[in-house]
């Protein structure tokens, strides 16, 4: 288990950017599976984006696919979520999850199936 430290979110009007980060510590050599969901008020959580540190394609959730981009420091440590065309159902509290494994097409979309959580980032988007 890691621990996941988040920073950045904030609020924009609709069809503005954002950057959200993570950044690991503790067994940072091991490589995870890494990335966000999101949960917005009365809401499930539910997957947005996840990639394996130690290489390969990330996944992305339908609803975010083509506005979002995940991506990871040569560190391996960090991930970052980049935004773009926001609208108002992406708002709500974005939280970095991780495992001791690879990501796989199914698995990476359930909540349970990430040990470590971030501290939850809030994402505001107004109309």
């Amino acid at each position: 288990q890691v621990d996941l430290v988040q920073s950045g979110g904030g609020s924009v009007q609709a069809g503005g950017s954002l950057r959200i980060s993570c950044a690991a510590s503790g067994y940072t050599d091991m490589r995870y599976c890494m990335g966000w969901f999101r949960q917005a008020p009365g809401k499930k959580r539910e997957g947005v984006a996840v990639l394996y540190t130690g290489g390969g394609v990330p996944y992305y959730a339908a609803f975010v696919k083509g506005r979002f981009t995940i991506s990871q420091d040569d560190s391996w440590n960090s991930v970052h979520l980049q935004m773009y065309s926001l609208k108002s159902e992406d708002a709500g509290t974005y939280y970095c999850v991780a495992r001791r494994s690879n990501c796989d097409s199914i698995s990476w979309l359930k909540a349970t199936e990430f040990t470590s959580w971030g501290q939850g980032t809030q994402v505001a988007v107004s109309s």
